[in-house]
């Protein structure tokens, strides 16, 4: 039993129902292992606590395919899609119906009943009937106002080929929190995991999950390709790494640090919001992105992270940072409030929130050999602005190919970008 639950468009309540549904399945004993479609670091901390397991992203633009092959070899994968069902960076690779077709998924399209009601049929239509190749094979609506919204509504889809699931209402429990970045991390609940419990008694009394499961092993099973053995995993930059892991250092691929493990390295989490160092053995820092910017305060005031950092350096050791960790090793951090906040020091750039203008996109990256494989995927999405960087990390790319120029700075053993690293190309 697996499917992907997508949607018309971002903001229709893919992440509740998929997390939902994943935790409604995990309560009756189901085996379930959650995905998400794209370069998320956020739902898929959702749904690592509806599952109990830690979630794994699927991305046909910047994975190489065997990767997304092993990491889709799953008998129960719930997967949520990204944006709308057919959006990606270009047409015909990196969408959710890219994942859908080339693993045989049915799809469960979730569309949010906001302010329509019968002109839900010739939306659903539309969707189920664009593209043969993709199985449409139930629809869950969400946001309905009332019983007789819903009345309307199951007469509606009533009139299309694709069977309702549910129809789940309006209710203020069922929202999640957004910042600029997206939404607030799960790791931010102190209800959590009491959350957890209450979204799946919701959506499982409005949600039929025993015609989801039967509509779900009705789908053509993943083809043979799937059960490939894991390729190559990025090589990891140190035998012994420490990884910053905390609000603030959050985001961090599973496929990463698994293959990391898998290559023979250790991995030692630290928290520098706790005020705690890394490993004085690690010959590898790595500080992933996150949300410096809302603790900056707290880590200028937090020395045995940054003493600990400069330690590493003396020694030779590697140290990286990404995004948000990119802009920790600077020497300043403007929140947006204009106030400044001494970071690390062990990068000349300086970055600021206090005008913030966001990038977004895919990044294809050209690197010198030194640290990482030659070429490498990733995803840039940020709101800081940064002044002179050099000498550069990156000869970066966007998803088109055309080229956007040198990212990232290096300094002796330290260096970082704005980018994620997803995976190197072969």
């Amino acid at each position: 039993m697996s499917f992907l639950i997508a949607a018309p468009a971002s903001g229709s309540g893919k992440t509740v129902t998929t997390a939902g549904i994943v935790a409604a399945l995990r309560a009756r004993g189901a085996p379930v292992t959650a995905a998400k479609v794209g370069p998320d670091y956020i739902d898929p901390g959702y749904l690592t606590a509806a599952a109990g397991s830690p979630a794994i992203n699927l991305d046909l633009w910047a994975m190489r395919p065997g990767l997304v092959d092993h990491l889709a070899a799953r008998e129960h994968l719930v997967v949520e899609g990204v944006m709308g069902l057919f959006d990606g960076p270009a047409v015909g690779i990196g969408s959710s119906a890219d994942i859908a077709r080339r693993y045989g998924l049915p799809v469960v399209l979730v569309v949010s009943a906001e302010r329509q009601s019968h002109s839900v049929a010739a939306l659903i239509h539309g969707f189920a009937t664009f593209d043969p190749t993709i199985r449409v094979a139930g629809v869950i609506l969400t946001r309905v106002a009332s019983e007789r919204h819903a009345a309307m509504l199951g007469d509606a889809v009533a009139r299309t080929s694709v069977p309702l699931l549910g129809r789940i209402p309006r209710h203020a429990a069922l929202t999640l929190p957004s910042r600029h970045l997206g939404l607030h991390q799960a790791a931010e609940r102190t209800d959590l995991a009491t959350w957890v419990t209450t979204l799946g008694e919701t959506i499982a009394a409005h949600v039929d999950l025993a015609a989801l499961a039967e509509l779900a092993s009705s789908g053509a099973p993943p083809p043979p390709s799937a059960a490939a053995a894991a390729p190559p995993p990025l090589p990891p930059l140190g035998n012994r790494i420490a990884l910053a892991a905390d609000e603030a250092f959050a985001f961090t691929y599973t496929h990463i640090v698994d293959g990391w493990h898998r290559a023979g390295a250790s991995v030692h989490r630290f928290s520098p919001l706790a005020g705690e160092a890394p490993d004085p053995a690690a010959d590898a820092v790595i500080l992933p992105g996150g949300y410096p910017e809302l603790h900056a305060a707290r880590l200028a005031a937090n020395r045995p992270w940054i003493d600990g950092l400069h330690a590493a350096a003396a020694r030779g050791a590697t140290i990286y940072g990404e995004c948000g960790g990119y802009m920790a090793l600077g020497r300043t951090l403007v929140d947006a409030e204009g106030s400044g906040h001494a970071m690390a020091g062990l990068l000349p750039i300086e970055t600021s929130f206090a005008a913030p203008r966001r990038t977004l996109g895919y990044r294809a990256l050209t690197h010198d050999g030194a640290l990482f494989p030659q070429h490498l995927k990733g995803h840039e999405f940020h709101y800081a602005t940064i002044d002179a960087e050099g000498p550069p990390l990156f000869e970066a790319r966007d998803a088109a190919g055309a080229r956007i120029g040198p990212i990232g700075t290096r300094a002796g053993t330290v260096a970082g970008s704005f980018a994620h690293i997803i995976d190197f190309t072969d």
